[in-house]
């Protein structure tokens, strides 16, 4: 029997019902905070992100969070999310039918990110001083789920974190070039996921739930150069479908355009509603992971800055060191 699909992009009962059991705490009508496992490893067994390593972001006075948890442009088979047409649910993806006021969803972010911590006061490995610090967060990871670039005021919303101290990371399929290049205020670090050399690969991975999605971001990734924060390319690699070493010659062409800071090949990880879409084998190794980017790394005239082989990821740059953001 067909899903029935909920009109005017409003979430199934059930899938609000779902995440919530999952972890996501939901912020008004589209946003939601979730913990992060290494939020967790930090309190309690002294290991950060490596966006700490990378970048220089605490861990935990770092918010995970979305302004667009039910809403995305893309079915990528890697992604760990309930998407449209899963568990017998199915809604609109592409609209956002309504705005919270960004202020609001700021706010709730905090509150939330508070109580998700309030958990941790009375465990005896919980790291007190960390504790303490994490009681104002100072860093907003505007990512978790979904595709941000689709709540249309999210220029204003960076702004509000700005504006209360906080540093942001925008993640983006790219799908939306024209919300990028008219954003009030651009966030401290930009991620563009670019996880497919070539329109082929990406109509295979990505699935886009739009007819011209791979021109958008080869748009998006033109337009890059011209935007005056800190750049990352994200490359999610699948074993199977984008890693290959012929295709590192297409990937170094559109990244050498984009002119990013910074490039971070990173495997695919088993976990969530992919495991339905993607055998265990299509998660690459660390060993897999460094190879590759040491073969782009080297067509593009880039460094290798770090690696953290715990989430097999590495950093490679056309700096020839880090340049914390803290």
């Amino acid at each position: 029997m067909e899903p029935k699909l909920k009109s005017l992009g409003s979430p199934p009962e059930e899938l609000v019902r779902i995440l919530r059991k999952q972890g996501y705490h939901i912020v008004g009508r589209h946003s939601a905070v979730k913990r992060c496992n290494w939020f967790y490893q930090t309190l309690i067994n002294g290991r950060p992100c490596y966006k700490q390593k990378f970048y220089g972001i605490k861990t935990h006075q770092c918010i995970q969070m979305t302004p667009a948890l039910y809403y995305c442009t893309q079915h990528c088979l890697f992604c760990w999310r309930i998407q449209s047409g899963d568990l017998g649910l199915k809604w609109h993806e592409t609209s956002m039918p309504y705005a919270d006021e960004p202020k609001d969803i700021v706010d709730g972010c905090i509150r939330e990110q508070l109580r998700i911590l309030s958990g941790y006061k009375g465990n005896p490995k919980t790291d007190m001083r960390k504790f303490q610090e994490a009681l104002t967060p100072r860093h907003a990871a505007i990512s978790l789920a979904g595709e941000p670039t689709l709540y249309p005021r999210l220029g204003e919303l960076i702004s509000e974190f700005h504006s209360r101290g906080f540093t942001t990371f925008l993640v983006t399929n790219g799908t939306r070039p024209d919300v990028l290049a008219g954003l009030e205020e651009l966030p401290t670090q930009l991620y563009v996921s670019l996880c497919a050399p070539n329109r082929q690969v990406y109509l295979r991975l990505n699935r886009p739930l739009l007819r011209d999605g791979w021109e958008r971001l080869m748009e998006t990734m033109r337009l890059l150069p011209s935007l005056e924060c800190r750049k990352v390319v994200r490359i999610t690699l699948v074993k199977g479908y984008n890693m290959d070493e012929a295709q590192i010659e297409e990937y170094a062409r559109i990244i050498s355009e984009a002119e990013p800071d910074f490039v971070e090949p990173k495997a695919y990880m088993w976990i969530g509603l992919s495991r339905k879409r993607l055998g265990r084998e299509a998660m690459p190794t660390h060993s897999e992971v460094r190879a590759f980017a040491e073969k782009l790394a080297e067509k593009l005239g880039y460094n290798i800055l770090d690696e953290s082989p715990e989430s097999r990821v590495v950093l490679i740059s056309k700096h020839e060191k880090k340049k914390l953001l803290t």
